[in-house]
């Protein structure tokens, strides 16, 4: 039983520690986007 409660929490552990990497690489994607528009606006100018 503790074997499986310890599969368990690694297991959970491990999927949270990769969701929160995917929401960081996003947020950086949408942070770079960001930029690359207010560049093209400023040189609008």
């Amino acid at each position: 039983m503790t074997r499986l409660i310890a599969l368990l929490l690694l297991a959970g552990s491990a999927m949270l520690v990769t969701g929160c990497n995917t929401v960081a690489g996003a947020g950086q994607d949408i942070s770079k986007g960001g930029n690359a528009i207010s560049n093209s606006a400023e040189k609008a100018k």
